[in-house]
């Protein structure tokens, strides 16, 4: 076999941004495969491997699993050298070799009702055999993939990954890791854009509650979802502080993009119903394109009509000035943990924090 022919990682990547269509019954068969995978893994794999292989080959009838059978296929060599080296690969439930090695899916007959081996669960055996048939006699294999795939993803997503928490870092090596975290090249994968707005909620979560000053008698919201916007959840910005009665104090707005004018309209256009707010922080991951010249005429109109101090920073200088009112332990501590909860974020931005952390020395 060409490995080049098998670009088993490829076919995930781009399943998982698939649309499918599909049967109830068909949805309710991969249900049951899913649910059972951790524990049943040899099903699980053999599936993925009979598709995968169907995907690449389909005129191959891959219920005849065995290369002594007739016109069959050798479903072991190829679960070895593919499906669980991609299965270990992506943290998908998966067999120390093979799914072949389960002697309840090792029988040398086809995988067609009736099939004699001992799968323990019979609800799961006949999803397994139903799903066997359905690949040869329904015209969907990609769509049983992506729905394969993507229920696989949502299952690891939801399991808890102990994040690490490095102590004792300077403030630039905190900087340092947190930049690499946001500018980490992530595949296929959405949320990345919510990493800026954790690292100021965590800064400002850091000082709170030692600040006498400012901040004091004030209190920091709770983050809203990532997909809510600003007018439909009542907010001022990304993050807010608010006075004890519940009026907004601080805003805080995070872009990914160069600072523009339109910008501060925008700004200007949710606080003028809020005489309350003394300052709004408008943040760019572009630390190094801010155009101040160009923007400080229309920051001293907002002040002049307002009365609210409009700062309009960079992500990673704001952190830089905060980290020097706190500590990075009390920092890091909270990222970590804002990492690991969000709801917008997926296994892999937790995985990329966790292989960061690893490399410092």
């Amino acid at each position: 076999m060409n490995i080049s022919k098998y670009n088993i990682q490829e076919l995930f990547e781009n399943s998982i941004l698939s649309d499918y269509k599909l049967d109830k019954d068909i949805k309710g068969w991969l249900d049951t495969i899913i649910l059972f995978g951790e524990k049943q893994k040899g099903v699980l794999t053999v599936i993925i491997t009979g598709l995968v292989y169907k995907h690449f080959h389909p005129k191959q009838d891959v219920r005849k699993h065995q290369s002594s059978m007739p016109d069959g296929y050798s479903g072991r060599t190829f679960d070895t050298k593919y499906i669980t080296p991609f299965m270990k690969k992506n943290q998908f439930p998966s067999m120390a070799e093979s799914g072949w090695l389960t002697r309840s899916l090792e029988q040398a007959t086809p995988y067609v009702k009736g099939y004699t081996g001992s799968i323990s669960d019979k609800g799961l055996k006949d999803a397994f055999l139903n799903l066997y048939n359905a690949i040869e006699t329904e015209n969907c294999i990609d769509d049983i993939l992506a729905y394969l795939f993507i229920g696989l993803v949502s299952k690891r997503d939801k399991q808890n990954i102990v994040l690490s928490v490095p102590a004792n870092l300077t403030i630039s090596e905190t900087l340092k890791l947190i930049k690499d975290h946001i500018d980490f090249p992530y595949k296929n994968v959405s949320g990345a854009s919510r990493l800026p707005n954790l690292a100021i909620y965590s800064a400002y979560e850091s000082i709170f509650g030692n600040d006498n000053g400012r901040y004091k008698d004030k209190f920091l919201c709770n983050l809203d979802s990532h997909t809510a916007s600003d007018k439909s959840t009542g907010s001022i910005g990304d993050v807010q502080i608010n006075y004890s009665n519940g009026k907004p104090f601080e805003g805080i707005e995070i872009k990914d993009k160069k600072i523009s004018i339109d910008m501060l309209d925008t700004i200007y256009s949710k606080i003028q119903e809020h005489s309350t707010v003394s300052r709004y922080y408008l943040l760019s991951t572009y630390d190094d394109e801010l155009e101040l010249d160009i923007l400080n005429k229309k920051i001293m109109q907002i002040r002049s009509k307002h009365g609210c101090d409009v700062v309009v920073n960079g992500v990673y200088t704001t952190l830089k000035y905060f980290l020097r009112l706190s500590n990075t332990d009390s920092f890091i501590s909270s990222y970590a943990e804002q990492v690991s909860k969000d709801k917008a974020l997926k296994y892999e931005h937790r995985e990329a924090w966790n292989k960061l952390c690893g490399t410092l020395n």
